[in-house]
This record gives C-alpha cells, sequence and structure tokens, in this order.
C-alpha cells in the first residue's frame, strides 16, 4: 500500500512540474542588467526604453519569436562592478537567463565579462565603451552593439586630426576615459598631442585641471583644441568660463545625451564625432523609433535610446535566425559576421572580438532657438570601413 502511494505521489510530482517546465521551454528569458539608478541612470534608462521599444519593433508588437515569448528581466546595477557580477551571475542561474544585455558602465562590464564565460552565456555588451571588454578582456560569449573607445576617438580624430592642431585632452579617470584617450591618441596622423588631463569621475570644480590645459596649450602655434571626453555627472564646458578664447583655444568632444548637449549651444561651430542624434541618419528603423518614441514619451530618441533598440535588432535577428533556439554555441555561430539593421543602418558584428561595426557621424554644432541643445549638423557619415578599428583581443 504504501510503495502505491509512493508511486501516486511521485506520478502527481512530475505531472506538476510538467507545465513549469513547459513554461519554461515557451520562454526565451533576456536579463538586462543596467543602471536604473546610480551616476549614469540617465544613461541606463534610455537604453531600457530603447530596448523594450526595439524588441516591440523587431517582433512586429508580439514579443514574440519562434512561437516563444520573449521575457525581459530588468536588474538594477546601481554603476557597482560587485553588484553587475553578483546579478549577472543570479540572472544566468536563479533566473534561468538565456542571455543578457548590458551594462551601461564600463567598470561594470568588465566585472561581468568572467560571468559570462562561467556560465557559458552570451552577454550582449550595450552601451558600455572600454576597448577592452571587446580587446584584452574579452571572451568569446561577449558580443557587443554599443561603439567602442576605439570607434569614438578614431572618428573624432577623422574631424580633427589637421596638420598643424594642436590637442590636449580631458577625460576621467577610469576606463571609458582612458581607453578613450588611448584610442584617440593611437588614431592622430597630423595634429600634435601635448598633455592628457585625467580627473575622477565625481568632479565638478575643473578649474585646476583647466589650469593645466592652458598652460600647455597658450603658448602653441596654429590651431590649438581641448578635446573632451566625459560620462555622467559633472560639466566638463565649465572649463571655457577660464576666458579658452584669450589663448585661441577651442573645445571638441563627441556626442552626448541631448540634456548634456544644452551646454553645446555656447559653442556654435564646434566639431566632432557622434554615435546618434535623432535628425542625422535616413533609413526607415530610425523613422519608426523617432516616430514611436514622439508617440509615447512626446520627445525625440536620444543618444542611448538608439543602443538598446540596435541591441533589440541585434537579438531578434539572431533569434529568428534560430528559430528561437537559445543554444549559446548556435547562437555564437550565427551571430559571427551576423549584420542587422538598426536606426544607424547596418550593423555588423565583427567575427573577430564580436564588435558591431557602425557608422559614425561628423558633425558640426549649430545654434537653433528650436531646440534647448546644440544640434549636431552633419558634415558627413563616417562609415565603417574608412575607420580602422584595431582588434585588441590577440585573435
Amino acid at each position: 500500500m504504501q510503495r502505491r502511494t509512493l508511486v501516486a505521489l511521485a506520478a502527481l510530482a512530475t505531472t506538476l512540474a510538467a507545465p513549469a517546465a513547459l513554461a519554461q521551454k515557451g520562454e526565451i528569458r533576456i536579463a538586462h542588467i543596467y543602471s536604473k539608478t546610480g551616476p549614469l541612470e540617465a544613461y541606463g534608462k534610455q537604453t531600457q526604453a530603447g530596448l523594450m521599444m526595439g524588441l516591440q519593433y523587431a517582433t512586429g508588437g508580439s514579443m514574440e519569436v519562434g512561437g516563444k515569448k520573449l521575457v525581459v528581466l530588468e536588474r538594477d546595477d546601481q554603476g557597482k562592478p560587485d553588484l553587475g557580477k553578483s546579478l549577472l551571475a543570479a540572472a544566468y542561474s536563479d533566473d534561468k537567463a538565456d542571455i543578457a544585455v548590458g551594462p551601461t558602465s564600463s567598470g561594470v562590464a568588465l566585472a561581468m565579462l568572467p560571468v559570462a564565460e562561467e556560465y557559458k552565456k552570451i552577454l550582449l555588451v550595450e552601451p558600455a565603451v572600454a576597448d577592452s571588454i571587446t580587446g584584452d578582456k574579452w571572451n568569446k560569449y561577449i558580443f557587443r552593439t554599443g561603439r567602442n573607445s576605439s570607434q569614438d576617438a578614431i572618428s573624432n580624430a577623422v574631424a580633427i586630426d589637421k596638420p598643424g592642431v594642436t590637442v590636449a585632452t580631458l577625460a576621467q579617470d577610469y576606463a571609458f576615459g582612458r581607453d578613450g584617450v588611448k584610442a584617440f591618441k593611437e588614431a592622430l596622423k597630423h595634429a600634435k598631442l601635448v598633455h592628457e588631463e585625467y580627473l575622477p569621475t565625481n568632479t565638478t570644480d575643473f578649474t585646476a585641471g583647466a589650469q593645466r590645459l592652458i598652460d600647455k596649450l597658450k603658448d602653441q602655434p596654429g590651431r590649438k583644441i581641448i578635446w573632451i571626453v566625459w560620462a555622467g555627472a559633472g560639466n566638463p564646458f565649465k572649463i571655457a568660463d577660464l576666458d579658452l578664447k584669450r589663448y585661441g583655444i577651442e573645445i571638441a568632444t563627441g556626442g552626448n545625451i541631448l540634456p548634456a548637449m544644452a551646454s553645446y549651444k555656447n559653442f556654435p561651430g564646434m566639431e566632432g564625432a557622434t554615435y546618434y542624434y535623432f535628425g542625422i541618419p535616413k533609413n526607415p528603423v530610425n523613422d519608426a523609433m523617432v516616430a514611436a518614441h514622439y508617440k509615447e514619451f512626446k520627445s525625440p530618441p536620444d543618444f542611448f535610446t538608439a543602443g538598446g533598440f540596435s541591441a533589440a535588432m541585434a537579438l531578434v535577428t539572431a533569434l529568428k535566425a534560430t528559430g528561437g533556439d537559445t543554444n549559446t554555441n548556435k547562437l555564437i555561430k550565427t551571430m559571427e559576421g551576423m549584420s542587422f539593421e538598426t536606426p544607424k543602418g547596418t550593423m555588423t558584428f565583427r567575427k573577430e572580438d564580436h564588435q558591431a561595426m557602425q557608422s559614425m557621424y561628423h558633425f558640426k554644432i549649430k545654434v537653433d532657438p528650436a531646440f534647448a541643445w546644440g544640434v549636431p549638423e552633419l558634415v558627413r557619415e563616417i562609415r565603417p570601413e574608412e575607420m580602422q578599428i584595431p582588434i585588441r583581443n590577440g585573435r
């Protein structure tokens, strides 16, 4: 009698477990780990909005691929590397995430890379920028839709690297800033670099750093430029308050989120290169994203919205190709060399390091009273084949 009861209970347990297993099989679980709070909160929230809009667009509103429902698990790393690392491990193990997207901070990303390798699951990096993510710290489970420091720096060098130009740099003292300056320096072929200034990420008083930059540049002949690479809080453009014009010193920088570009209005004619500005790319995906964003948020999509949208397009393109199969090796094989459409046009994952090759945009700032920010007017699109982006992972 006891034996029959045990058999019946075992059969019941199997029956109860089956629906859970079936539900799991009917889902594709995507962990999005990003700075929902912390110093890069504004960037993280844009990425999340773009990711969700992109998944809706890429699936035609169904949020399904291959008959499986896309389930997005949001996690807040607060910009803290240790927290990001533990959240990714928990997402892969406890939450049974098939794939992860994020994070916002380069420091957090570098802490997360070994976790992806340990669990043998893909981490699609968006928007963390440091070169080392797809460079010497890279492993085969890492793909990146976000641009890297070299793409930022080389495109900016294309914009300002001319004979007779003297450059000094101002950057934050961590992976994003140092990798950016390193790549920029390597890309310069004509201009002369005379000084690198690194300041803490939370700097609010730029006086001392600005004075060092001025001292290095003021007596140089020809055109003199301070190239700024900065993310998050703090306004490095305050250095203009030290009357740079008196010394004939200009400022140059890359693109940024729209609120940060309010300060660009003080620099009409300023040149640089940007990853994205909603008014620049002309393609159906960008048109759709801009329209959807205006409809939902009553405002244009921003810098990192495009990144989240691009990550979604990459994921759905790969999953459609595998018929919804989330087997990691199959996804890696599919994604290596894969091209996919984004708000920036076509991107392609380079086989050697899984970095998305993509266009950048040389701009000049125009002041338009209709906008609260300096408007980056396109000078020209810098196509992927024009930028010799180094492969830094030894492959």
